[in-house]
């Protein structure tokens, strides 16, 4: 089997309830890691992962507020994780905000700033301040992996999704980008993608992204960064 080296790792998931966030936490988990649960609203669901992740000593998970609209929220998450566990190994971006257009039937050239501003933002900013946080720590260590969940939608684009397109591409940016700046330090970024499947073929599950996530944040991956997988389904 292979060795990953998460045991006794301590990681941040962001997004943690929803279903990619739910998997990717007990994945991480079960290799031994220390789990911190980032959640927007669903504050029961976040801590009834967190108890049912903690382990017998009760000391291997909790969960964390964290505010997309709040520039200030992702200093105070990567801080609780590095106070309660000592430092940040591991950071899966995984939570994004993907509202609707609020003018959904305009054309590209109608949409009006104040709405099509919001959509970028949202699905990127709140990912570069973590990442920001989370890579001081990381480099001091020597040791870090960062993976950006990035948007599910096809690389083609949908009709009405082209702002969504742009924040996703800028998280692709952001992961081949930081290559130069964090890899002389021993830290690792990734972007993952998952993507509606080829016709005839299921899509990839949770748990499948889970496993990517687990082994591109793992000591076993050692030369992968700076890519953007996308994740086109199960054969």
């Amino acid at each position: 089997m292979m060795e990953l080296g998460l045991e006794g790792r301590t990681v941040l998931v962001t997004g943690a309830t929803g279903a990619i966030g739910r998997a990717a936490a007990r994945a991480f988990a079960a290799q031994g890691a220390r789990v911190a649960l980032a959640f927007r609203h669903r504050r029961e669901a976040a801590e009834a992962l967190a108890a049912e992740l903690s382990g017998p000593d009760r000391s291997r998970a909790f969960a964390v507020p964290y505010a997309l609209e709040d520039s200030a929220s992702p200093r105070w998450v990567v801080a609780a994780v590095e106070d309660r566990w000592g430092g940040l190994d591991v950071l899966v971006a995984n939570a994004r905000r993907e509202d609707p257009r609020l003018e959904p039937h305009a054309r590209f050239e109608d949409v009006r700033e104040e709405h099509w501003l919001p959509l970028v933002a949202d699905g990127f900013a709140p990912a570069i301040r973590t990442v920001q946080w989370a890579v001081a720590g990381m480099r001091k260590r020597g040791w870090g992996r960062i993976a950006l969940v990035a948007s599910p939608q096809a690389a083609g684009g949908d009709r009405g999704a082209e702002f969504h397109a742009v924040a996703r591409a800028g998280l692709h940016g952001l992961a081949r980008g930081l290559v130069a700046e964090v890899g002389g330090d021993g830290v690792l970024v990734n972007a993952v993608c998952p993507a509606p499947p080829p016709p005839g073929r299921p899509p990839a599950t949770p748990e499948d992204i889970a496993r990517t996530l687990l082994f591109l944040c793992s000591a076993a991956n050692a030369t992968i960064t700076g890519e953007a997988l996308t994740l086109v389904g199960r054969r």
